[in-house]
């Protein structure tokens, strides 16, 4: 990202992450954005190339880090259940820590290739995004898998059990915004037995 100061790309990047949850990133426009950080929008553009490179700096790191954290669960030598159970509970941590950037994880995404669609760095973007998604949930049915395969869970509809799932935490974001004074361990615990609870054995 072309922006000149650290100071500034973090403002820049936190005031659109709100601006496209609260709008969407489709009805935030540049002007929006310029208004919020105190600038002209002919002056931001001296800092960005495009709304679109917004988009870009907050959905690739945020993929990244659930790729990355389901990867040290998945490397553990703990049982596929129990993998399971840390998978939720690091995505409610991440959803808490991120709550702005996890906003645009479950829709937003698809505008990834559409201001510019024919730059290669949007196309590059775009392919990069959905191998980060797709690599996560094949990752995670895997570990579900296992833990069927180990007599934790009941067999079941993989993908349905899955979608429901990860469906829930990645919409954890709007329901929690309500509920802040709930304390995390008391959620993961909550959301482990309600999105588990059901399937064991």
């Amino acid at each position: 990202m072309t922006l000149k100061s650290k100071n500034r790309q973090r403002e820049i990047l936190a005031k659109s992450a709100r601006l496209f949850r609260k709008k969407g990133y489709a009805a935030t426009s540049i002007r929006d954005i310029a208004d919020a950080v105190g600038m002209k929008s002919a002056s931001l553009y001296n800092h960005i190339k495009s709304k679109q490179e917004i988009l870009r700096a907050l959905l690739l790191p945020i993929a990244k880090i659930y790729v990355t954290s389901i990867n040290q669960v998945n490397e553990n030598s703990l049982p596929a259940i129990e993998k399971l159970e840390q998978i939720i509970r690091d995505q409610i941590r991440i959803t808490i820590e991120n709550p702005d950037a996890v906003s645009l994880v479950p829709d937003q995404w698809v505008f990834l290739e559409n201001d510019d669609k024919d730059a290669e760095d949007a196309k590059t973007a775009y392919n990069d995004y959905i191998e980060l998604r797709n690599y996560y949930e094949q990752l995670f049915i895997k570990i579900f898998q296992e833990a069927i395969d180990e007599g934790a869970l009941k067999s079941v509809h993989i993908e349905i059990a899955c979608f429901s799932i990860l469906s829930t935490l990645r919409r954890l974001y709007s329901w929690y915004a309500r509920h802040r004074t709930i304390d995390q361990a008391v959620l993961e615990k909550e959301l482990i037995m309600n999105l588990l609870g059901g399937l064991r054995k």
